[in-house]
C-alpha cells in the first residue's frame, strides 16, 4: 500500500520530466550530494539541441539577470515540509464557506496550494511591498519556524541565517526585492486557468523590472496593458521634486488569445451623447466620423451631398468604406447631413445597436476607480475611527478589476493580502452583481507599525488586521440579495504533522525508531492530519466535510456522506477488518488511514484487497 508523501511537488523532478519527453538526447545520471544516482539533464547537450549552430559554450543573448537569481529558481522548485493547519474557532463559516484565508509566508503557501489549486485561478490580484528602501521581509529559508520569519530570506549573515533588509545602501537593492518576487510569480502561474489573469500594483522604482520580470515568467506576448491609476487627488506637498500621482497596474494572462474582458457600462454624461434631432425610429444616436487614416484605397473617392456639395475624405485620410457600403448607408438613413443637409457626412451609431459598452482603456482616474484617501476612509468606517493599515487599496479600484475579468463563479487569488481590501471587493461584487466567486488570501503574521492606529486597536500581525476586517465588511453586507458566502476557513502555514523520522529515517538509531511507532507529531488533531491529506492528495480545500461514527470509529468525508465522496479519512487507532468493510460500502474516490492504526498486520495487508472487491475505484494510501 502505497504513503502519502507529505510534502509539497518536487517541481525540479517535474521540469526533469518535461524536458525528458521533449529532448531525450539531453536525459543523463548524475550523483547527489549523498551519492545516490538520479536523473539529471545535460545542459551541453540541451543548448545544442535549441541552437542551429554549434554551440562552443556560453552565449551572450538578450535576458534579464541578477545576483541570486539561481538561487530565487531553486527557492521556487524546491519541495517544503509543510502543511496547513485548521483554525476553526477563529474561522466564520468553517463547515459552509468557500474562501480561504491563509496566514504564513506566501511562498511557502503558493507551494502547498500547487496540488490543489493547479489551474483553477480565474485572477490573481497582488499589491507587493514597493522597493522602497525601507525593509520587507519574507521567508524564504524553508528550515525556519514562522517565529523566525523577521530574520529570514534569500540572503545569510555570519551565522548562516538569511536575510533581507533592503536598504539603499545594500549593493543589491533590486536583485533581493527580484528574488523574492522571482520564485513567487513563477509559482502563482501554475495556479492560473489557461484564460487566466494576474493584475499586479507597483510604482515607478520597481515598474521597470518587474515588466521584464513578468515577461520572462508569463511570456511577452501575454502581456495584455499597463493600467495608470490616478492613487492622489491633489500634489503632496512635501514631495522633493514632483508629486507622484500614480500608480501602475500591470495586466498578464496565462494565454492572452484566450482572454475576454468586459465592456464598461456608459455613464449617464456617455449616454447624454445619444440624441435623435432627425426623431429616427430606431432611437438615439451619435454621429462617428466617416473618415480613417489607415490607407485604403477602396475609399479614396468623392461623395455628392443632398444639395450637390461635395465631399473628399480629409488630408492624408481615406474614407472608412468603399462607396457601395456609403451608399447602402446613406438609402438606409444612416448617414447624417446635418440640419440643413449640407455638412460634411457622419455615420449614425445607434445606442440599442451598440452590442458593446465603452472599450476599456488605462487610464483609471480617481473619480472612476477610487482613490487612497478613499481606502483610508473605508478603514476607517470598518474599524470605528480607526486606520489600523498604511497602505490598503480602495474596494472601488478592485471592483473594477473584478468585473474588468468577467468572473463569475470563479476563484479569485491575492498573496499579499495586507488588509484583505481584494476580500472585501469580492464580497461587494458578489452582492451587487450576484458573481458567486469566492476568495483565497495569503497574509504573513506581519507585526503592524506601532506607529499606526494598529496597536490602539488591539492588533498585533497585519493578518490579525485582515481577518478582522473580512468579518466586519461579511456583517456589513448581511441581508444583500447577492450575497451568500461571506465566511473564510482559516488556516495557518505550520511545520509538518509528521515527526523528523518520517523525512530523514537515516538520520535515527534503530532504538528511535522502535519508539516512534506512530510516526504523527504530538498535539495535532485530525482535523490538521485531514487537510495536509487534503494537500497531497490535491484536493480543494474548500469542499464540504463532515464527520460520522463508524463502528464507533470517526470518519471524516469530504464532498458527500453517502457514497463517491472525493475522500474518507479515518485516523482512529485499532482499525478492524469489519470497520473496514463497513467504510468500503460508502465507495469514496480515496481513503486515507493512519499507518499505525490497523489492529494488526493482517488487516493492514488485507485493506487493499477488501475496497478492490467492494470497491474497485477507491484509491487507498496510508499516512
Amino acid at each position: 500500500m502505497d504513503k502519502l508523501k507529505m510534502h509539497s511537488p518536487n517541481l525540479t523532478e517535474a521540469n526533469i520530466a518535461k524536458l525528458a519527453a521533449l529532448f531525450p538526447s539531453c536525459v543523463t545520471e548524475a550523483r547527489d550530494e549523498q551519492g545516490r544516482v538520479k536523473q539529471a539533464i545535460d545542459f551541453d547537450q540541451l543548448r545544442q539541441e535549441l541552437s542551429d549552430q554549434i554551440v562552443e559554450g556560453p552565449q551572450e543573448r538578450y535576458h534579464l539577470n541578477w545576483p541570486g537569481k539561481r538561487e530565487a529558481l531553486l527557492a521556487a522548485n524546491a519541495p517544503i515540509a509543510k502543511t496547513l493547519r485548521p483554525q476553526r474557532e477563529e474561522s466564520v463559516d468553517f463547515d459552509s464557506t468557500k474562501n480561504l484565508f491563509i496566514e504564513g509566508d506566501n511562498l511557502e503557501a503558493i507551494k502547498l496550494l500547487q496540488e490543489s489549486y493547479l489551474e483553477k485561478v480565474g485572477m490573481i490580484y497582488i499589491d507587493p511591498p514597493y522597493n522602497t528602501g525601507r525593509e520587507f521581509v519574507y521567508d524564504d529559508d524553508f528550515k525556519s519556524t514562522v517565529k523566525d520569519y523577521v530574520s529570514s530570506s534569500l540572503q545569510e549573515d555570519e551565522e548562516g541565517t538569511r536575510l533581507v533588509v533592503n536598504l539603499e545602501s545594500n549593493g543589491r537593492f533590486h536583485s533581493d526585492w527580484l528574488s523574492m518576487m522571482y520564485p513567487r510569480l513563477r509559482l502563482s502561474k501554475n495556479l492560473l486557468k489557461e484564460d487566466g489573469v494576474i493584475f499586479i500594483s507597483i510604482d515607478d522604482n520597481e515598474y521597470h523590472n518587474l515588466r521584464k520580470l513578468c515577461d520572462e515568467v508569463f511570456g511577452e506576448d501575454n502581456f495584455i496593458a499597463c493600467i495608470v491609476w490616478q492613487k492622489r487627488y491633489v500634489s503632496n506637498v512635501t514631495a522633493k521634486w514632483m508629486s507622484d500621482m500614480h500608480d501602475y497596474i500591470l495586466v498578464y494572462a496565462k494565454d492572452k488569445s484566450l482572454v475576454s474582458f468586459s465592456s464598461w457600462e456608459r455613464s449617464t454624461q456617455q449616454q447624454a451623447a445619444y440624441k435623435n434631432p432627425d426623431s429616427d425610429p430606431r432611437g438615439v444616436w451619435r454621429a462617428q466620423d466617416l473618415s480613417a487614416s489607415k490607407p485604403y484605397m477602396a475609399g479614396l473617392y468623392e461623395i455628392v451631398g443632398p444639395t450637390g456639395k461635395v465631399f473628399s475624405p480629409p488630408p492624408n485620410r481615406y474614407w472608412r468604406c468603399n462607396e457601395k457600403q456609403f451608399k447602402e448607408w446613406d438609402s438606409d438613413n444612416r448617414i447624417w447631413w446635418g440640419v440643413n443637409k449640407d455638412a460634411r457626412p457622419m455615420l449614425k451609431s445607434f445606442l440599442d445597436e451598440s452590442e458593446r459598452g465603452i472599450t476599456p482603456h488605462t487610464w483609471w482616474d480617481y473619480s472612476f476607480a477610487g482613490h487612497n484617501k478613499e481606502a483610508t476612509l473605508e478603514l476607517k468606517e470598518i474599524f470605528d475611527g480607526n486606520s489600523p493599515f498604511d497602505t490598503p487599496k480602495p474596494v472601488k479600484l478592485l471592483k473594477k478589476l473584478v468585473e474588468l475579468a468577467g468572473l463569475e463563479n470563479s476563484l479569485i487569488m491575492d498573496f499579499f493580502a495586507g488588509s484583505c481590501s481584494l476580500a472585501h471587493a469580492v464580497m461587494e461584487n458578489n452582492a451587487e452583481k450576484g458573481s458567486g466567486n469566492r476568495f483565497v488570501v495569503i497574509q504573513m503574521p506581519e507585526p503592524c507599525n506601532q506607529k499606526n492606529d494598529s496597536y490602539t486597536s488591539g492588533f498585533s500581525t497585519v493578518s490579525e488586521i485582515g481577518r478582522e476586517r473580512i468579518k466586519r465588511a461579511g456583517n456589513n453586507l448581511v441581508g444583500s440579495s447577492g450575497v451568500e458566502d461571506i465566511g473564510f476557513r482559516y488556516l495557518k502555514v505550520d511545520s509538518t504533522n509528521f515527526r523528523d523520522v518520517f523525512y530523514s529515517p537515516d538520520g535515527f538509531s534503530q532504538d528511535i525508531l522502535s519508539s516512534a511507532v506512530d510516526n504523527i507529531k504530538d498535539g495535532r488533531r485530525e482535523e490538521d492530519l485531514l487537510f495536509q491529506v487534503l494537500l497531497d492528495w490535491g484536493v480543494d480545500l474548500s469542499l464540504p466535510i463532515s464527520h460520522q461514527e463508524i463502528d464507533g470509529k470517526t470518519v471524516f468525508f469530504v464532498d458527500g456522506a453517502e457514497k463517491h465522496m472525493a475522500l474518507a479519512a479515518c485516523f482512529d487507532l485499532d482499525v478492524d477488518e469489519a470497520f473496514v468493510k463497513q467504510l468500503a460500502e460508502y465507495e469514496p474516490l480515496r481513503v486515507v488511514f493512519r499507518d499505525a492504526g490497523f489492529a494488526s498486520d493482517s488487516v493492514k495487508i488485507n485493506v487493499e484487497q477488501i475496497f478492490a472487491q467492494k470497491s474497485p475505484n477507491t484509491e487507498v494510501k496510508v499516512l
